[in-house]
């Protein structure tokens, strides 16, 4: 998103609107909306914390997740949530209530800088899973030579490096630079010599991702519909299926839904923030730009409730963590093979 010098100025992470009248500046939100905003913001961060952080302790404690590629990704996701909610939304919180910046410089620097950067971790976390899920559907031959331990752990760091790598150019103040915008007290990429990395940051940490996400679960849809066509020309080698491999094929399209059902949600939560940029750049309504970054906001806090509400063992796991005395109880069902490529969320008596 773009400063406007027509007496309007406008920021990307808060959408705040500063009117400039013969040196008057009159803000467009009622106090009622900021309190609002601020309040969202704090509960939000309350939940997101608490929600993520046992999400990331049950995933590593409960055996048969933790075990499995796309687990160790989903780790590398909740943790980029678990900071925004603990950095940027209290951050947020404390911008709406004083409708000022009174945190310092090093602040101001930091917020952004953990804004995008998170943004991106998400996102590129996300790219991980959904090549996960192809090559586990499309190429299972090699999926035990690229997803070794020490494959994973280069992944995990290619993706937070590179997340905020991008940010270093503004940060050293070599193209941009990190700061506040005094008139709208927003910490934000600020230009620097009439540029700004910000269009090239969107395309490069957003839309890039978001493509790279979407071609590759209409090639997973693609080759799932293949496979079933084929077996559904071939009926004893289905009925073989059901014996052998139809359990494992099922395992795998759970888990590929539930990863397409989070990054759905992240898009649904992103793209009225992006709508409203564009359709109501003016701020004729400026209560939905608070409404749309309210959304955005809530794409740190929703995925466990997600893993919770659609699989049983991260519910187990959730358990284990939350009420240990009650979840030792006796495994039902298959117990799961050690040597299996599958990121495994769920048993075939699971919904």
């Amino acid at each position: 998103m773009e400063y406007f010098a027509n007496n309007t100025i406008f920021t990307t992470e808060f959408n705040i609107q500063i009117t400039a009248e013969d040196g008057n500046y009159n803000k467009p939100f009622a106090r009622p909306v900021t309190i609002f905003a601020a309040v969202c913001a704090i509960i939000f961060s309350i939940i997101g914390v608490l929600g993520n952080l046992v999400t990331v302790i049950a995933l590593l404690k409960y055996s048969r997740l933790r075990r499995h590629a796309t687990t160790a990704f989903v780790i590398c996701l909740s943790i980029s949530d678990l900071i925004f909610s603990a950095v940027n939304l209290p951050l947020t919180a404390s911008r709406y209530l004083n409708e000022a910046w009174v945190l310092g410089e090093t602040l101001c620097k930091i917020f952004p800088l953990f804004f995008y950067g998170n943004v991106a971790v998400s996102l590129l976390s996300m790219v991980a899973i959904t090549i996960n899920r192809y090559v586990l559907i499309s190429q299972p031959d090699i999926y035990n030579q690229l997803y070794t331990s020490r494959g994973i752990a280069l992944m995990l760091i290619t993706i937070w490096t590179l997340s905020f790598l991008m940010l270093l150019p503004p940060l050293l103040g070599i193209w941009g630079t990190l700061g506040l915008d005094s008139a709208t007290f927003s910490c934000t990429i600020l230009k620097k010599n009439g540029s700004s990395p910000k269009k090239f940051l969107f395309v490069l940490g957003f839309v890039v991702p978001c493509v790279v996400i979407s071609v590759s679960y209409l090639c997973i849809y693609w080759r799932v519909r293949s496979s079933r066509k084929n077996l559904e020309a071939h009926a004893t080698d289905r009925r073989a299926g059901r014996q052998g491999g139809g359990f494992q094929r099922r395992e795998d399209s759970r888990v590929t839904r539930l990863m397409l059902t989070i990054f759905l949600c992240f898009l649904m939560c992103f793209m009225p923030l992006m709508l409203v940029n564009v359709i109501d750049e003016k701020m004729k309504i400026p209560i939905v730009h608070v409404i749309a970054s309210v959304l955005a906001w809530a794409s740190a806090v929703i995925n466990p409730f997600i893993y919770a509400g659609t699989n049983r063992l991260y519910r187990e796991a959730y358990k284990q963590v939350l009420c240990p005395a009650s979840s030792r109880t006796p495994m039902i069902g298959p117990p799961l093979p050690a040597h299996s490529h599958s990121s495994k969320v769920s048993s075939p008596h699971m919904t």
